[in-house]
């Protein structure tokens, strides 16, 4: 039996690529572990009880960030909350009754321009919607810009999972005479629940960080704040104008800060992980 051999070129090529590939991986890795070594060489001293019960203080005073993890909490808690029902409605739609092709095909297209416009476009659109609108800046507008970020993600990721539901299992329930309405809400949903609840941790992780749509509506306040309809801290926005500042004690609270957003954003995508795979 003749058995036939790759040519030496063809060989070649093939090891060529392939350590184009794990260079460019053992690249990607080394990146990703210098960022966090960094992250946490710089951040764990700034870790003490204080960061997450004093608010932020003056130049040169001790205190925390407590008013921006707060801030940050409210305003994604809120963007979820909106986007979260909406991208699922849209999605279930897309999946279970566009007839109309064109509608669909439409629908699809606005999403993914969404899904890859820039942040700072987003927030851009919500400070002339919102800001402009009401004359001041809030945390309610800074939610706004994080659901309408959160929206497309939501939305293209559970088209997805829904488009995995077996028709058949849906055509049997149907046939026993089961209103479609509760098809979907009983049958469809059930079954797809672990792909929405990843999709929706994914988006949460997605919004959890930005930093420039909320420079142009929630903007940031100095002081404990719960109240949504005036200017109110954040997480992203603190790090950003604290890293920048000549301050040592706001640069030690930059780094702390970063630090705990990237370990809850970890610890979402690990959550998500462990959702989809189960």
């Amino acid at each position: 039996m003749n058995t036939m051999k790759p040519s030496p070129i063809r060989a070649i090529r093939n090891h060529v690529f392939t350590g184009f590939c794990y260079v460019a991986a053992a690249f990607s890795l080394f990146m990703l572990c210098s960022i966090l070594y960094t992250l946490v060489l710089r951040g764990a001293g700034s870790i003490h009880v204080s960061l997450f019960t004093q608010a932020t203080p003056p130049p040169g005073q001790p205190g925390g960030i407590s008013n921006a993890i707060i801030g940050s909490l409210m305003m994604t808690g809120l963007a979820i909350l909106v986007a979260a029902p909406i991208g699922i409605l849209i999605a279930t739609f897309l999946v279970e009754f566009s007839g109309r092709k064109k509608l669909a095909a439409s629908i699809r297209f606005i999403n993914d321009v969404l899904l890859s416009a820039p942040s700072i476009v987003t927030g851009l659109f919500v400070y002339g919607l919102v800001v402009k609108t009401t004359g001041h800046f809030s945390g309610l507008a800074g939610a706004i810009a994080l659901a309408f970020i959160a929206i497309p993600m939501i939305v293209r990721s559970t088209e997805d999972v829904l488009y995995l539901i077996s028709p058949m299992l849906k055509e049997s329930a149907v046939a026993l005479g089961i209103p479609r309405w509760r098809v979907i809400l009983t049958i469809v949903y059930r079954a797809a629940r672990d792909g929405i609840i990843t999709a929706v941790l994914l988006a949460m992780a997605r919004i959890a960080g930005e930093t420039a749509p909320l420079l142009f509506t929630a903007l940031n306040n100095q002081f404990s704040s719960a109240n949504l309809l005036r200017p109110i801290a954040n997480l992203p926005v603190v790090i950003f104008q604290y890293a920048m500042s000549p301050y040592q004690n706001w640069q030690d609270l930059a780094w702390g800060g970063a630090l705990i957003i990237t370990l809850s954003i970890l610890v979402l995508n690990l959550v998500a992980r462990y959702i989809s795979k189960r």
